[in-house]
């Protein structure tokens, strides 16, 4: 008789690849928060415009998407049910930083050839929320 409560070989890819992402997504946050002005002044300037105008809410909105990411993903990796609202805290937080970029301060216009990102981004956390739901049903949490 086979244990229900082990996770399969494709619940450690998906947990490992989410760490990994939400690593990136440290890295660029830190890159962004530690930007000197040197690289900003090498930079296309609708990226200067965009980084001289975000306002301390959207930076900590990523700053928490990302960290809280990467919690998660520490969690799910554990096998914790605790990931489950971290993902959710951290989906919550890339929607207003996404609400932001798209509606207030049109981060798109500014940036011009990156539409693709910011929408990859909204779909893997809320990709990752519904897999950590998903694994809890499945009891491979707890």
């Amino acid at each position: 008789m086979t244990n229900t409560n082990k996770p399969n070989t494709a619940f450690w890819i998906i947990a490992i690849i989410a760490l990994i992402w939400n690593l990136f997504g440290v890295f660029a946050y830190l890159a962004q928060a530690f930007m000197t002005d040197e690289v900003l002044a090498l930079m296309p300037q609708g990226d200067q415009d965009y980084h001289n105008n975000v306002p301390a809410w959207v930076t900590a909105a990523f700053a928490i998407a990302v960290f809280a990411g990467v919690l998660a993903c520490i969690g799910l990796l554990m096998r914790k049910k605790w990931s489950k609202r971290l993902f959710m805290l951290s989906f919550i937080a890339v929607f207003v930083q996404s609400t932001y970029n798209f509606f207030i301060q049109e981060y798109v216009d500014l940036s011009g050839e990156r539409e693709y990102m910011p929408i990859m981004i909204i779909l893997v956390a809320a990709f990752l929320v519904w897999y950590s739901k998903n694994v809890t049903v499945k009891g491979w949490l707890s």
